[in-house]
């Protein structure tokens, strides 16, 4: 009876060893959420920098920026709110693409006026 407790006992500890192994290395929704606003911060950054500057050059190079980084964080949010529809009704897939469209018709219409 105290053998079959161990025993069990040490096969759940392995399983959650080699589960921790693979989520170090493996680039999980943590790891790149994580990266992505690092990589979002610093192209803030620098467009706040490019602010301060202020000419009508480098303003442009700060709105390409901030609408780089806007895209980056819309890319990674359509791609998640796509598994979520996938498995739903058509419905819910209609009512993705449309407001897929109206956020990407927000950022492109006001880069180009």
């Amino acid at each position: 009876m105290a053998n079959s407790k161990k025993s069990s006992s040490s096969s759940s500890s392995s399983k959650s060893t080699s589960s921790k192994s693979t989520n170090r290395s493996s680039w999980g929704l943590n790891k790149i959420s994580f990266w992505t606003i690092v990589a979002v911060t610093i192209l803030y950054a620098i467009s706040l920098v490019l602010t301060a500057i202020g000419t009508d050059v480098l303003m442009t190079v700060v709105r390409v920026l901030q609408g780089l980084a806007t895209a980056i964080m819309i890319c990674i949010v359509a791609v998640l709110a796509w598994r979520y529809v996938k498995s739903k009704p058509v419905i819910w897939k209609v009512l993705y693409v449309i407001c897929l469209l109206i956020v990407v018709a927000g950022i492109i219409i006001p880069m180009v006026k």
